[in-house]
């Protein structure tokens, strides 16, 4: 019999053969990803996070409603590329909170992910078996024929983009949410950035870099044209990261915010205005007003550039939040031995342990492991949509 991971990587290979795509979109899936098929056993079960007695809403009940009022809602990505950090991020967030039971979480996995959505949820479920959470299945196709290419291929995933119809998967009645990556850890209470207020008109909020020179983050052929340039004659823009926002959806959904970022991926594919993947069409909507946070909130860039990932440092100041973006990720440098100085501070929270198999001898030893890994065209699904 064929091992089980292997099992796994054949299953998904004649898939994608019975099933010709009529929207392909290519994918490379890291060696990490093989340590996510069946390895529900992998991840040892998060300790129990209780409420105080001062909590809102604590009392004897053992799960809340996603509509319930004293909830803080958290949506983040579940795929099997950085599912390990998703796990640590979730485990850092639980650590620290003051209300650990009053965190709701919406997860959003990609349809066609080779660990499927179900497995994914169920590992969640294994791993923290009283967190309050709920899972969608964001189909990639109505946002795969929008991306274009960018500098380095982990950005043309489509998950990346699943931030952009939040408004439309989550529940009605949940009028606010905090983004966050996967590859982050909260070092501080989340109650703090959920109690953050978006002023005015404001939509989202984050921490906000105006010394950056915003002007690399577009072509010289956006520059140059007067009309695209003007965009932002009315407002003075500073970059901000993705990877970490508080999202008012009621003006989000009210300002058909996410009509106005495919325009722009519209006109990506029609013109180049930009090289990076899924920030600039935030940068075009939203770049200069943003309620500007802390920076405490994303320290952000500690994997290194798009193309080296060298290591970095901290920015001066207080965290609260830090930020693995860039190429680098924590888990693989442990892994490979070879890691930053600031990866130290991301491995307390990882609850990945790679399980033990019994040999015929009845001894214990550490699993053998397979260097799997493979890059595919892969078919895309139908519209975003909700399990």
């Amino acid at each position: 019999m064929l091992p089980n991971r292997l099992n796994a990587v054949v299953l998904y290979l004649i898939l994608c053969l019975l099933f010709p795509p009529f929207s392909l979109g290519i994918r490379s899936f890291p060696t990490s990803v093989v340590a996510a098929v069946n390895s529900l056993s992998d991840f040892t079960e998060a300790p129990e996070y209780r409420n105080g007695e001062f909590c809102p809403g604590s009392g004897n009940r053992v799960s809340f409603l996603s509509c319930d009022p004293s909830l803080v809602h958290i949506a983040m990505t579940l795929d099997s590329g950085y599912l390990r950090g998703s796990i640590a991020a979730v485990h850092s967030v639980l650590r620290h909170s003051s209300c650990p039971e009053n965190v709701f979480f919406h997860f959003i996995s990609a349809e066609f992910d080779p660990v499927s959505p179900r497995i994914l949820t169920r590992l969640v479920q294994s791993t923290f078996p009283s967190l309050n959470f709920k899972a969608y299945i964001f189909r990639e196709d109505t946002v795969i024929n929008l991306i274009s290419s960018s500098i380095r291929q982990a950005l043309e995933n489509p998950l990346n983009y699943a931030r952009n119809y939040l408004g439309d998967m989550l529940d009605p009645c949940v009028d606010r949410v905090i983004y966050l990556d996967s590859d982050i850890i909260v070092v501080d209470d989340i109650h703090k950035l959920w109690n953050v207020s978006l002023t005015g008109t404001r939509v989202i909020g984050a921490p906000e870099y105006c010394h950056a020179n915003f002007t690399k983050y577009f072509t010289d052929e956006f520059w140059s044209d007067p009309l695209l340039a003007r965009v932002f004659s009315s407002r003075k823009p500073c970059y901000f990261n993705t990877g970490v926002m508080i999202m008012d959806l009621v003006r989000w959904r009210e300002g058909n915010y996410r009509k106005k970022i495919e325009a722009w991926m519209e006109l990506q594919k029609k013109k180049r205005i930009y090289e990076l993947g899924s920030l600039p069409p935030f940068l075009l909507v939203f770049g200069g007003n943003v309620e500007a946070i802390d920076h405490r909130w994303n320290q952000h860039g500690l994997g290194g550039d798009n193309v080296n990932g060298v290591c970095r440092l901290l920015h001066p100041g207080p965290v609260s939040l830090l930020h693995w973006s860039g190429k680098g990720k924590p888990w693989v440098r442990l892994d490979e031995k070879n890691p930053c100085p600031l990866d130290s501070l991301w491995e307390p929270y990882d609850l990945y342990k790679p399980h033990l198999v019994h040999h015929h001898n009845g001894e214990k030893e550490e699993e053998e492991e397979q260097n799997w890994s493979f890059s595919s065209s892969i078919l895309v699904g139908y519209a975003h949509d909700m399990l």
